[in-house]
């Protein structure tokens, strides 16, 4: 059974940092594009970055400049950093693993991804 477990979230000021963790300890890891999703109330799911099997990063243009994900294979694990945090960026964040036999490839698709974490919630006030 694949579980992934995030951590990291919570409440902070506007223009304040958080850095999100996501273990994957039952995963051949680097056989798996590493993505962060996030859900606000009403909202639809959508992506916020991934990281492909040879850690080259995509971004979505709202967080692109502040945000900065990154993946230690050793330790299974993948991050997000997130700094000049902002109020639209409060949602629940999912950290999800896509099996992937391209080593470049990185889908922003949900559809795509084959595991998911529980996430965890960022909220970041005014």
């Amino acid at each position: 059974q694949v579980q992934l477990v995030e951590s990291g979230g919570g409440l902070v000021q506007a223009g304040g940092s958080l850095r999100l963790s996501c273990a994957a300890p039952g995963l051949t890891f680097s056989n798996y594009v590493m993505g962060w999703f996030r859900q606000a109330p009403g909202k639809e799911r959508e992506f916020v970055a991934g990281i492909s099997r040879v850690s080259m990063p995509t971004y979505a243009d709202s967080v692109k400049g502040r945000f900065t994900i990154s993946r230690d294979n050793a330790k299974n694990t993948v991050y997000l950093e997130m700094n000049s945090l902002k109020p639209e960026d409060t949602a629940a964040y999912s950290c999800a693993a896509d099996h992937s036999y391209s080593v470049v490839a990185i889908s922003t698709s949900p559809r795509d991804y084959d595991y998911w974490g529980q996430g965890t919630q960022v909220t970041v006030s005014s």
